[in-house]
């Protein structure tokens, strides 16, 4: 019998061992489908690009972590809180990603593949929450959390040893007034998308100097991952 090198067959191939590695198997294969669809991709309107999900899978992560971190540590608000955000964050998030090599799985469109998308942060991070929106919506909370807590919840303690439990925005700021003596700002580049769905793109400067951008659903995140940036940026995020 003839071997099937149909493209139906290759993609089909490749999200069976994107299953395996996740341990998730799932009924919808199009929820799997859209969850990796970036919007460069979605140029038809029959397609939907991985936003929606994203925004749904943001929301579950936190629960999870939430329900997690409420459960397993007497810790007081604040410290279950910076807890989170380091278990939350886009760089942890995209470190995962590459971890489950989620990077080769993505739709993307030549152009923004040439660019090098696949391995951009963003677009990992988002890819990850989107996979998890999609995990909800067709295994239930009980199987995402399983996911959650075999893949990003057990880095917990290596995040709190790397410091990563601090604050982005924060960090940002402290070692900004350290070391140049400034407080770092932040100007709305770019904001798109309907109003239950924007992006925002997000500049970090200090003084004059632009140092990075970053993106979210909101300003706020949208800051975080530019602080979380500039800290690379900079050099400052090294131990």
């Amino acid at each position: 019998m003839p071997i099937d090198h149909s493209a139906d067959t290759i993609v089909n191939g490749m999200l069976s061992k994107l299953e395996k590695t996740i341990g998730i198997k799932f009924k919808n294969k199009d929820l799997l489908n859209q969850a990796l669809t970036h919007r460069s991709a979605a140029r038809d309107p029959n397609v939907q690009s991985y936003e929606r999900l994203e925004f749904l899978g943001d929301a579950v992560l936190e629960l999870a972590v939430t329900e997690f971190l409420f459960e397993n540590s007497d810790k007081p608000e604040g410290e279950l809180t910076n807890w989170r955000s380091a278990l939350v964050q886009g760089e942890h998030l995209a470190e995962i990603a590459r971890e489950i090599n989620l990077g080769e799985y993505i739709n993307l469109s030549r152009g923004e593949d040439a660019s090098g998308g696949r391995k951009k942060e963003s677009t990992l991070a988002d890819s990850l929450e989107a996979l998890i929106g999609a995990m909800f919506l067709d295994r239930g909370f009980k199987k995402t959390k399983i996911f959650i807590d075999s893949f990003i919840i057990c880095k917990l303690r290596t995040l709190i040893a790397q410091g990563k439990d601090k604050d982005a925005k924060s960090a940002f700021q402290e070692i900004a007034q350290e070391k140049m003596g400034t407080t770092p700002n932040y100007e709305v580049l770019n904001e798109e998308g309907p109003d239950h769905n924007k992006i925002f793109t997000v500049t970090a400067y200090i003084g004059e100097e632009k140092i990075s951008e970053g993106t979210g659903p909101s300003k706020q995140k949208a800051e975080q991952m530019a602080a979380e940036q500039g800290l690379k940026a900079k050099g400052w995020n090294k131990k």
